[in-house]
């Protein structure tokens, strides 16, 4: 009988959840395609799913570049960037998604509306540039700035782990070499510090794909706002509420499965080398 690095036969390691998980949705999804009332219910929340997938996509990516950007201020030599970094880590942390989103919304973006306009001033008055209104933004790209800063900050922290626990000797060795700091970075310290950071990053991207449900309180035409929609007018809150919980777990758990799978191609691939 084969038996795996923790002990367990392989036998043991079978994926018996899987199994009563596919089974319970292709369940639903036979009730869905059977039932008149489940596949209208399915047919007004699956118009939210291509919001839901941008919001997460591109929040994510946005997430991504910034967290980078505020983990390598955070390994500077430089003590003012280092102390920036970790105030914008700190207070964007202890602040709940939800509470930074109605602040973003509401109160980040105005403040900023009210900015650009007084230091364009001059422009707007000589013709340049016309006036920005609150409005020309819209909710759903709020909505994506408050996940971007949200997440900024955890993703940040996982790249800062990643990178420190690359092998010092390896990059003083490149320096010796005379690589460039770029050089060793891109080189050296990123492609092994990828191994450590993916795990950490892609449970961050499962769990945007959930927090993006949030939005429906600016009223952005995602998932969960189109299941509320429909329930308000059809009372059907039982049916409406378990098709909206059944998409995100298709979503969430085929992320899930499509991580696993990746890590364990870079674990076989790190084992042949």
């Amino acid at each position: 009988m084969a038996i795996n690095a923790s002990g367990k036969s392989k036998k043991d390691d079978f994926p018996w959840w899987l199994v009563v998980a596919g089974g319970l949705a292709a369940g639903v999804a036979v009730l869905i395609a059977s039932s008149g009332l489940h596949a209208q219910v399915f047919s007004v929340i699956s118009k939210g799913i291509g919001v839901t997938v941008f919001v997460t996509v591109v929040g994510f990516a946005l997430a991504t570049a910034l967290g980078l950007g505020i983990a390598l201020m955070s390994l500077s030599g430089s003590l003012a960037l280092r102390q920036t970094a970790r105030f914008y880590v700190e207070i964007i942390r202890g602040v709940p998604v939800l509470v930074l989103l109605f602040w973003i919304a509401f109160a980040g973006v105005p403040l900023v509306v009210s900015g650009w306009n007084a230091l364009t001033m001059p422009l707007q008055e000589a013709g340049v540039l016309g006036e920005l209104r609150v409005r020309d933004i819209s909710l759903l790209w709020r909505a994506i700035i408050a996940l971007t800063i949200g997440y900024s900050a955890f993703i940040a922290e996982v790249f800062r782990a990643g990178i420190q626990a690359v092998d010092s000797g390896q990059v003083e060795a490149a320096k010796a070499l005379g690589l460039t700091r770029f050089q060793r970075f891109r080189l050296i310290v990123l492609p092994q510090a990828i191994r450590t950071i993916l795990p950490p990053l892609g449970n961050d991207f499962i769990a945007m794909v959930k927090d993006s449900s949030l939005v429906s309180v600016l009223g952005v035409a995602d998932i969960t706002q189109m299941g509320k929609i429909y329930a308000s007018g059809s009372f059907r809150f039982f049916e409406t509420y378990s098709i909206v919980a059944y998409v995100y777990l298709l979503l969430t758990v085929g992320l899930s499965l499509a991580l696993r799978a990746l890590e364990r191609r870079m674990r076989n691939s790190q084992a042949r080398r």
